[in-house]
């Protein structure tokens, strides 16, 4: 192939990871050969970490499905795009029309939020089928932030993200933004933006088991405990009150329930925790001064504070310092994200609220959260018999990888070959996905539009961009949103219907309901005019043109001529800047009272716990992950360049822990915890603090039946197999995966 007649470039933002870094591809014929930063996007202006750099890599891998997988005769054979449907539809419609919707189950993965189908079509299949048994990464990972946000705001969805570019001291917890580029808060070049809020003489703070690279770039650092963020938290709020340093500013006419939270945290003093945090005193009241004290500040939490046991009072306590100092909804503070595809603004007042626990997993009975129960709870809700209901019967996943991800992958394992059926929407043959009766794969990024829908809400920056496809669908592929589309029809009982109806059905359900909104842009106007006005390619580019038209910044089908349509994006390769964010209350609360609602009850019934982990101290040793910065989950495994040098899957112990058990560098090593054990490679590091050690997830590729030839050279092992599903936070049935207890020996020695 010439590259002097077939190289050429295109724009792509990159789906790896939460930063959403514009990329410019160099393609020769249908094929990546290059991926740079792209220095005219508006958001991440030429920033690109190795995920990005391999993303050629990643979209060409041979190991990458190009047909869909039928099994037939027990095994899983090459079939057409009509075979395989034609067997979902057989599949799971008898399990619906016999043991009722909830017998179907659905677990959506993370890739759903780095795609345009993962965003559109999944909340159309659950309506469509009516089932309660919904799981979704979200509760091994961010569930206690929406729980919180769900809270105190009236909107799960409603979460505050630092405003990195202006604020003058950053508080981080559990967060490692050098190596994961940012979560629950989207920025691209987050390392830069640590360093240049260094330089402007702001004050960068980390509360983490381990010295992290984030860590080491901080002006302090504090190494807690693993699991007590929720105490410093609570003891940094005490202090607040204690010292006088209360100051909601603008804030001020939106709060309630500030006495109460004052009354709350009373025994949570700095000398009440520091035993269990196991941070001096001093250095807590610290803490909380230097937070008052400076001119705009943020605190930001992410996974380390989440996957614990009091994750979502950890979650809500920082949320409460951003307001107790008046830093919530402030420049230089935390501030409300508002995307182009977000919906109308209504106007300001109260809300529902927000509830949990409207029903319960069937075993165990845990309240779900946001529409979904604990993934957690996946294996009992298909491996076990109750008097009530049916077990789950038939399964479906999109780009998810419960056997590694969920707690005890091995009973997991077991369950999902015990199913009547399963499909899973994958571009693998991975750990989950072996099991599956249907395999349907998406084509790789290049073959597929992008824009961040869910992304977009988390941005430290408004701003709106959109690619089409890089690369022309290869032959024999079909787009993801047409394959989630079908699957929709497929699980409805409308099989064979013309998958472009459930855009059509979406279109006229949205438009039908705008214009009858008063707050509308449409309200009033007639639907079938403003679908006729819509313009795309296809279902998906025109509820994009819709969503962005009906949006905050949209042109209001010619109310605002000035406004976003899809026609003015794709005028704009390089992406469309909407300005820095901006104070919004109370337009985001939806809260029955119209108010930040400070203490919640359900807050309140959870507080005694956190009293009782006053009195906690671990016996031995405990367990916390970490992240790669050339690793996302279980993504990346099966792509050589990233795969290599520092990403790998070993046991870090402080050299104290591993002389006073006989380990070193090198050494295998048994780990056992409550799910069962697992042998890594010990790697001796003063990384991290004595009495913890650490383990990498999204590893284990090393079961039978997957197609993922590089991943299973070097498998490494499945922390999650370590976990037996038991320990959660009780209010967002989030999965606590940091600070458990493990016990360690010498492979070959008796644990």
């Amino acid at each position: 192939m010439s590259a002097t007649t077939d190289s050429r470039t295109a724009l792509r933002v990159c789906p790896l990871c939460e930063a959403t870094c514009g990329l410019t591809l160099t393609i020769e014929g249908t094929r990546i050969t290059k991926a740079r930063g792209d220095r005219d996007d508006v958001f991440s202006k030429g920033f690109i970490c190795p995920k990005g750099a391999s993303l050629g890599a990643a979209d060409g891998d041979p190991d990458r499905l190009r047909t869909p997988l039928v099994r037939k005769d027990g095994e899983l054979r090459e079939a057409t795009w009509a075979e395989a449907f034609d067997a979902v539809a057989a599949g799971l419609r008898p399990v619906v029309e016999a043991h009722g919707p909830n017998a179907v189950g659905i677990v959506l993965g993370n890739p759903n939020v780095h795609t345009v189908a993962g965003a559109l079509y999944p909340p159309v299949l659950l309506a469509g089928l009516g089932t309660r048994s919904l799981f979704t990464a979200s509760t091994v990972d961010q569930m206690p932030k929406h729980v919180s946000s769900g809270l105190l705001y009236g909107d799960a969805q409603a979460i505050p993200v630092p405003d990195l570019d202006r604020t003058d001291h950053l508080l981080l917890l559990g967060a490692n933004p050098l190596e994961s580029n940012g979560s629950l808060c989207t920025a691209p070049d987050f390392p830069g933006k640590l360093k240049a809020l260094k330089a402007r003489g702001g004050t960068l703070t980390v509360v983490d088991p381990r010295l992290t690279r984030t860590a080491k770039l901080a002006d302090r650092h504090v190494a807690i405990r693993p699991g007590t963020d929720a105490l410093l938290l609570a003891a940094m709020a005490h202090v607040l009150f204690e010292d006088g340093l209360v100051d909601l500013g603008d804030l001020a006419p939106h709060v309630l329930g500030v006495e109460e939270l004052a009354d709350a945290v009373r025994e949570f003093s700095p000398e009440a925790v520091a035993g269990a945090c196991d941070v001096d005193a001093s250095t807590i009241r610290a803490l909380a001064q230097e937070l008052a004290a400076a001119p705009t500040a943020a605190v930001y939490g992410r996974i380390g504070s989440c996957t614990v046991p009091h994750g979502t009072l950890a979650s809500w306590l920082v949320d409460v310092l951003n307001i107790l100092t008046g830093n919530l909804d402030r420049p230089g503070g935390a501030l409300f994200p508002h995307s182009a595809t977000d919906k109308t603004p209504r106007p300001a007042g109260p809300g529902r609220g927000f509830g949990l626990g409207r029903w319960h997993s069937r075993v165990s009975g845990h309240p779900e959260a946001k529409g979904e129960l604990p993934l957690a709870a996946l294996a009992e809700e298909i491996d076990t018999a109750t008097p009530e209901g049916s077990p789950i019967r038939a399964l479906i996943t999109v780009a998810a990888n419960p056997v590694l991800s969920a707690p005890d992958g091995d009973r997991l394992d077991k369950a999902l070959d015990s199913l009547d059926f399963m499909v899973s929407v994958d571009p693998y043959l991975g750990e989950t996905a072996r099991h599956a009766d249907v395999v349907l794969p998406p084509p790789p990024p290049s073959q597929a539009p992008h824009h961040d829908f869910a992304l977009n809400a988390l941005a430290v920056r408004n701003q709106v961009r959109y690619n089409r496809a890089a690369v022309p669908l290869e032959a024999g592929r079909i787009p993801e949103t047409e394959i989630l589309a079908r699957l929709v029809l497929a699980a409805t009982g409308m099989h064979g219907a013309d998958p472009a109806a459930v855009d059509t059905m979406v279109i006229d359900q949205t438009l039908g309901k705008s214009v009858k909104e008063p707050h509308s842009p449409v309200h009033g106007r007639d639907p079938r005019e403003l679908a006729d006005r819509l313009t795309g390619a296809d279902g998906p580019e025109r509820r994009l043109d819709m969503m962005l038209r009906l949006g905050p910044y949209g042109d209001g089908f010619g109310a605002r001529p000035d406004g976003l349509s899809l026609a003015k994006l794709l005028a704009h390769p390089h992406g469309i800047d909407l300005g820095p964010l901006r104070p919004r209350l109370p337009q985001p609360l939806k809260t029955a009272s119209g108010k930040i609602e400070l203490l919640p009850a359900p807050i309140v019934g959870d507080l005694p716990r956190l009293r009782t982990a006053l009195r906690e101290r671990p016996a031995g040793l405990v367990l916390i992950g970490r992240r790669h910065l050339r690793s996302n989950n279980s993504w990346l495994h099966n792509i050589p360049a990233l795969t290599g040098g520092t990403n790998r899957c070993t046991l870090h112990i402080h050299p104290h822990d591993a002389g006073r058990l006989g380990l070193a560098d090198g050494d295998a090593v048994r780990i056992k915890g409550a799910g069962g054990e697992v042998t890594a490679p010990v790697e001796v590091t003063d990384v991290v603090r004595q009495g913890v050690v650490s383990l990498p997830h999204g590893w284990g590729h090393d079961r039978p039946g997957t197609r993922m030839s590089h991943a299973a050279v070097d498998p490494g092992v499945n922390v999650n197999q370590l976990l037996d599903g038991s320990l959660l936070d009780p209010l967002s049935g989030n999965a606590v995966l940091n600070g458990i207890p493990v016990t360690l020996a010498r492979a070959g020695a008796t644990l």
